[in-house]
C-alpha cells in the first residue's frame, strides 16, 4: 500500500525526534499551569502533540503547514472537478507531502477496493427504532463495523509493538472507505424511505458520497469534497479529537476510538454549532419574511446582543481574522447560487454582524467561523434534516483524527493518564500564596 511504504520510509527520523524530545528535554517547561486552567478544562494547557494541523490566529487552521487556500489549490484534482480529491487530503495529512495526482488516486482506490458495508451493520441499523438519532446510529454502526479490526487480530497473535501502526492504518483505510455508505445508509432510513444510490467506479470516494444520497450533481460532489477537506482536523485538543487519542492511547482499535471521538461529537458544546447556525439564519428569515435590508438587520443584531443572546457562528476562541474555512464555503456559494436567498441572508449578515460585535466589544474576535455558512450550503442542495449535519461532521473528522491515531501508534504514545488532585490540595496550594 502506498501509504504504508511512505510511512516505512519517514518513521526512523520521527520516532528518534520524539525519543531525543523526551529524553533530552523532558524536563523542560512548556507552560505554566493555574488553578484556573485546572478547573476551567485545561484551556489552553500545551499538553498535546500532533504534527497534523495547527490553528494560526493570523492564517487559520493548517494542514500540515499548508493553509487552506494553499491545501485547495496544490491538492490534485479529477477532471472537471474544482475541488481536490480526499484522498490526496489524507496523504498530505499523513506523510507531510503533497501528494501528486498518481499518489491521491491510490489512496482513492484502495478506499474503493475497501468500500463495503457488511450485512449485519445494516441490520443493527434496521432494527432501531424510526426516532433514533442519526448520531446513535452512526456510532453503533462504526461499532457493528468493529468485527473487522485488523488491529485487534494481529494484537492477539502477537503483533509487535512497532507494527501497531501498520494495524492502525488498516483499520483506518477500512474505516474511512466505508463512512460515506454508512452515513448514506442512516440519512435513508431517517429520512428520505430511499433507496440507497448506485457508487459509479468512476468517481472518488466524495463524489460517490453524493450519489448515494441520490445527488447526481457535480456542484455537490464539488461541495462535499470541500466540506470533508475543511472539517477534517483541527487540532487535538477538540473534544472529538481528544476522545479519539485517549481512548486509541489505551490500544482500543480505530472503531472503537472513533466511536468514541463521534460519541463527544454528539454534544451540543462541540457538533451541533452548524445546525444552530442554520436554525438561527431560517428564524431570521421567517422574522422577516424574506431577506432583511441592511438597515432592519443590524438593529436586530444590536437588539439579539444587548438581551443576552448570542449570534452563532461569530468568534473563534483562537483566530483573530475570518476563518479560511467561511471564506472558501462563502466563495462557493457566491459561485454557484449567488441569488438563494439563504445565501444572500448570511452574506448580509456577514456583512452586518462583525460591525455590530465589534462596536459592543462582545468578541475578540467578531469574524464569521466555519459553522456560519457550512449549512447554508447543504441546504441549499437539498441536505435539509439538521441532525444529519453532525454525520456529515464526523465523516469528515474521520481523516484527521485517524491519522493522528496512526501516527500515535507509530511514535508509540503511551497511555494518557494525566493526574488529579482534590479540592483541598488546590486550597492548600491556594492558601500558600
Amino acid at each position: 500500500m502506498i501509504l504504508q511504504d511512505k510511512l516505512t520510509e519517514i518513521l526512523p527520523a520521527w520516532r528518534e525526534r520524539a525519543r531525543k524530545l523526551t529524553k533530552d528535554y523532558g524536563n523542560v517547561k512548556v507552560g505554566e499551569f493555574t488553578i484556573e486552567q485546572v478547573y476551567g478544562g485545561m484551556r489552553d494547557v500545551e499538553v498535546l502533540v500532533t504534527d497534523i494541523s495547527y490553528v494560526d490566529p493570523a492564517t487559520g487552521i493548517r494542514f500540515r503547514g499548508y493553509t487552506i487556500p494553499e491545501v485547495l489549490e496544490k491538492l490534485p484534482k479529477a477532471k472537471g472537478a474544482t475541488m481536490p480529491y480526499v484522498g490526496g487530503l489524507y496523504y498530505l495529512l499523513l506523510t507531510g507531502e503533497m501528494p501528486t495526482a498518481d499518489q491521491a488516486l491510490a489512496v482513492e482506490a484502495e478506499w474503493k477496493a475497501r468500500a463495503f458495508v457488511p450485512a449485519h451493520v445494516e441490520n443493527v441499523l434496521r432494527v432501531m427504532p424510526d426516532e433514533t438519532h442519526p448520531m446513535t446510529l452512526f456510532s453503533q454502526g462504526i461499532l457493528a463495523l468493529q468485527t473487522d479490526s485488523q488491529f485487534v487480530k494481529r494484537y492477539n497473535a502477537g503483533m509487535k509493538k512497532d507494527d501497531y501502526w501498520i494495524a492502525a492504518l488498516e483499520d483506518s483505510m477500512n474505516l474511512i472507505a466505508k463512512l460515506p455508505i454508512l452515513a448514506a445508509m442512516i440519512y435513508c432510513k431517517k429520512y428520505s424511505k430511499c433507496e440507497m444510490g448506485e457508487a459509479d467506479p468512476s468517481l472518488d470516494w466524495a463524489g460517490n458520497f453524493a450519489r448515494r444520497l441520490s445527488i447526481a450533481n457535480q456542484e455537490y460532489a464539488d461541495l462535499a469534497r470541500l466540506y470533508f477537506i475543511l472539517h477534517s482536523d483541527h487540532e487535538s485538543g477538540n473534544v472529538s479529537a481528544h476522545a479519539v487519542h485517549l481512548v486509541g492511547s489505551a490500544l482500543s482499535d480505530a472503531y472503537l476510538a472513533f466511536a468514541a471521538g463521534m460519541n463527544g461529537l454528539a454534544g451540543p458544546l462541540h457538533g451541533l454549532a452548524n445546525q444552530e447556525c442554520l436554525g438561527w439564519l431560517l428564524g431570521v428569515y421567517k422574522k422577516f419574511n424574506g431577506v432583511p435590508t441592511k438597515e432592519k438587520l443590524e438593529p436586530f443584531a444590536n437588539e439579539t446582543l444587548a438581551a443576552g443572546k448570542v449570534i452563532p457562528g461569530y468568534g473563534h476562541a483562537v483566530l483573530r481574522t475570518p476563518d479560511p474555512r467561511f471564506v472558501a464555503q462563502y466563495e462557493f456559494g457566491k459561485k454557484y447560487f449567488p441569488n438563494d436567498d439563504l445565501f444572500r441572508l448570511a452574506e448580509l449578515v456577514y456583512q452586518v454582524v462583525p460591525g455590530v460585535l465589534k462596536a459592543q466589544g462582545k468578541a475578540k474576535n467578531p469574524w464569521p467561523n466555519v459553522d456560519a455558512i457550512s449549512g447554508t450550503l447543504q441546504y441549499h442542495y437539498g441536505v435539509r434534516e439538521f441532525d444529519f449535519y453532525t454525520v456529515l461532521f464526523g465523516v469528515s473528522r474521520v481523516l484527521g483524527v485517524t491519522a493522528n491515531l496512526v501516527w500515535a501508534r507509530a511514535l508509540g504514545q503511551p497511555l494518557e493518564r494525566p493526574k488529579s488532585m482534590t479540592t483541598a490540595m488546590l486550597e492548600e496550594i491556594a492558601n500558600r500564596t
